[in-house]
Formats: C-alpha cells, structure tokens, sequence
C-alpha cells in the first residue's frame, strides 16, 4: 500500500536522484539568474512548496515561446517565479494581468522585478480571481484576447476559472494549470493520504475528470512538478 512521505516533494518521479539530475543537466543551466535568485529566496518561505517548479516552468517558458504569447493571465501569484519568468519570456511590449490576494508575497520580489526592468509588463490586480475575472469580461475588448493563462489558485475554484479562461483566452491559445497530480496524492489510497492534502485532492481529482471530457480543449496532463495540465482552447 502506498503512503504519502513524511518529507513531501514538489517532484513526481520515485527517484529523486533523477529529478536532481534532470534539474542539474537540463534546467538549472538554462534558468536566468533571476529565477535562481526568486527560487533559493522563496525556497527559506514556509510556504515555499506553493512555489513552481523549476521544470515545469522550463516547460511553460517553451510555450510561450511556441505561441508566441504576447498578452497573458496569471491567477496565484505567490513569490513570483512563474510570474518573473513569463515577463521574461514574453516581448517588450507584452502584458500580463497577476491576479492574488497576497500582496505582500508580490511585493517581496519587487526589487527583482525592477532590476530586471519588467515592471512594465506586469498589471498586479490585489483581489480574489473571480472577481477580477468578471471585471476584465466587462471590458469587451478583453473577450477571447489572452494568448495565455497560468492558473495555480485555489483548487476549489479550478472549474469556474476554467469557464472564464474559455471567454478570455482566444481560439489557439493555451490555458496552463498547476498542482493537477497533487503531489502524486490522487493516485493513492485515501486512507493513506494527509488530512491537510485530502480537500485540495478531491477538488482536484473532479476537475481533472471534468477536463478529460471538456470538447472545448485539448488538453495534456504532464507529470512534472506536482503535475500540470495544458489545454489548447479549440
């Protein structure tokens, strides 16, 4: 019978000499020094598990760069990884609309993102998602213009972001959500899981069911970080 581990991973794979080595062959040599400097900052935070991964953030930088990502959404901010890396990644003259209610974890990496000279880029919006999701569809110049999305919110609210995300994002575009394996957790028995990671799992095993029969997208779940899922809006 399979428990979860006293020492939780943000990696998937059983052996962490693997991840060690794939992150220290592939990734960590290609990670701008900003991030490394955002990753060990945030690696100290009691909460630094809710931080991206660095490999799936390799992989979303690579998407952005195959659709040519100009105007983005980001729901779940936290300590900015993901955040630092799309505004990297994306053109001088790109968007991205941040959405969290914590501002003080967007602030902590505000000298980072200055000395980058990507603040221009970013449009931080302190509010809860759904709110500022209805907000920008009253804007009609809003409706199906987004290139991108990354989601990495509550978990609760997962299916009623993916219903907005569908009238922003426009036909071709991609919508990327975070922690949809939950630390390996929806594999297992519950009886072997931790009562802190039982909500967010079963909120998480619904909507990956609900995303498997949603015709509107296409859609690949990839077994990186805690898992990520990446819809192409048809």
């Amino acid at each position: 019978m399979v428990s979860l581990s006293n020492s939780i991973s943000k990696g998937l794979l059983h052996s962490p000499e693997l991840r060690e080595y794939m992150l220290e062959t592939v990734v960590y040599p290609r990670e701008p020094e900003l991030l490394k400097e955002i990753r060990l900052i945030t690696s100290n935070h009691p909460r630094c598990l809710m931080a991206t991964a660095p490999e799936a953030g390799q992989l979303i930088a690579l998407l952005l760069k195959l659709t040519n990502a100009k105007k983005t959404i980001e729901i779940g901010v936290f300590t900015e990884y993901s955040l630092v890396l799309t505004a990297l990644t994306i053109p001088d003259d790109g968007k991205i609309i941040a959405i969290d209610l914590d501002r003080d974890a967007y602030e902590m990496e505000l000298p980072i993102i200055n000395k980058a000279n990507i603040e221009h880029k970013i449009n931080f919006i302190q509010s809860s998602a759904l709110s500022a999701l209805d907000e920008l569809l009253n804007e009609n110049d809003n409706s199906e213009s987004f290139d991108f999305a990354f989601i990495d919110g509550d978990k609760v609210s997962y299916q009623k972001y993916h219903e907005k995300m569908l009238e922003l994002v426009k036909v071709g575009g991609i919508i990327v959500y975070d922690n949809t394996l939950w630390f390996g957790t929806v594999a297992m028995p519950e009886e072997c899981v931790k009562e802190t990671m039982k909500p967010n799992r079963q909120n998480v095993i619904e909507f990956n069911k609900f995303l498997a029969s949603d015709t509107r997208v296409q859609i690949s779940q990839v077994p990186t970080g805690d898992g990520i899922t990446i819809c192409w809006r048809l």
